[in-house]
């Protein structure tokens, strides 16, 4: 049995709190939110973010971060990417030499376009990191519903250790070095699965899904390539899987949010109404950057940063896409 802190009680954080207590491991949950540890201890379920997903009685919620720390094996960071920097600045003095972190949020920091393990890197140098990332829906994840993930780490000793942690009957638990490549998927879909929704608020159909998802994971590992991710990390459960996923979900925020741009909200309006950060849009504009910084062609990117920024309208946006120059779907193929 491991002593594990889950440090953030959204959605994600609650739902692996509960796997990690079935799998047998001691648990603390610590929100910075005391209205939000107060309704934990009261009801034993996150009434607004997991409703209905009974949390055991013996799990601790506290808002103490210092005793969420210290003497834990392992500590899961779970807190939305806007606040990784911050909530990891204040964990720096009481992390020990050595101490196992794994980031669980999705993004990449817009100011630095750091990865969120290269963020928590920076700021608690002495940890270890590790990342846990695929198509994992909190909802269903809470509810045991059978889900596939991987695990990333530098050192194989590391994420075979956190492979055993967290694996059980219904949550299988995959391992890989390649941790740039899996945070770059698991960032970068968000911004494709909001072009998925504005789609579907458009009213476009299952052909406009298929070609944003097609063309999405193309740019995606493009992009990610080109940083020094590997192509085959884009091809599995990080990549495509976590993008199919999270574009066709009614559970995935982005899509959420999309489809109310797509029906004429703004992005400020959207973000409010789904009342969770959506990752997504933190994520664009550090996307853009860096499609910049290594000349690199993301186009449906592109036209999610201007309707999220620029005022651009939705279906305008789509016209732009569907009209560009002719192109080769796949260059690297000869022609007789």
């Amino acid at each position: 049995m491991a002593d594990i802190s889950v440090i953030g009680a959204g959605s994600w954080g609650t739902a692996l709190a509960l796997l990690l207590h079935k799998n047998g491991h001691h648990i603390t949950v610590w929100s910075a939110i005391k209205d939000e540890i107060g309704m934990l201890l009261k009801e034993h379920e996150h009434k607004e973010k997991l409703p209905g997903v009974k949390l055991p009685g013996d799990m601790i919620f506290t808002t103490d971060l210092e005793a969420s720390i210290n003497g834990k094996d392992i500590l899961v960071l779970a807190v939305p990417s806007p606040f990784t920097r911050s909530v990891s600045h204040s964990m720096k003095e009481y992390v020990s030499n050595g101490q196992i972190i794994v980031n669980v949020a999705k993004g990449i920091e817009e100011k630095s376009l750091l990865t969120l393990s290269q963020v928590i890197e920076e700021e608690i140098p002495q940890a270890k990191v590790a990342v846990l990332s695929g198509p994992s829906h909190a909802e269903e994840v809470g509810r045991g519903i059978p889900t596939t993930i991987v695990v990333g780490a530098q050192e194989k000793a590391t994420a075979e250790y956190l492979q055993n942690i967290f694996m059980n009957e219904a949550f299988r638990v995959y391992i890989s070095p390649d941790v740039l490549g899996i945070e770059l998927g698991a960032a970068l879909k968000n911004v494709v699965a909001l072009a998925a929704g504005i789609a579907d608020g458009l009213g476009y159909g299952d052909n406009t899904k298929a070609a944003l998802i097609t063309r999405g994971i193309t740019e995606i590992a493009r992009l990610g390539t080109a940083m020094g991710g590997r192509f085959e990390t884009f091809c599995g459960l990080t990549g495509i899987g976590d993008l199919i996923v999270t574009c066709a979900s009614m559970h995935s925020r982005n899509r959420r949010a999309g489809i109310l741009i797509g029906k004429g909200y703004s992005m400020e309006e959207s973000m409010k109404e789904v009342k969770m950060v959506v990752e997504g849009v933190y994520s664009a504009k550090a996307a853009m950057a860096l499609a910049q910084k290594y000349n690199v062609q993301i186009p449906i990117i592109e036209q999610v940063n201007a309707v999220l920024f620029e005022g651009k309208e939705a279906g305008a946006a789509v016209k732009e896409l569907m009209i560009r120059d002719k192109k080769l779907e796949n260059s690297d193929i000869p022609w007789k």
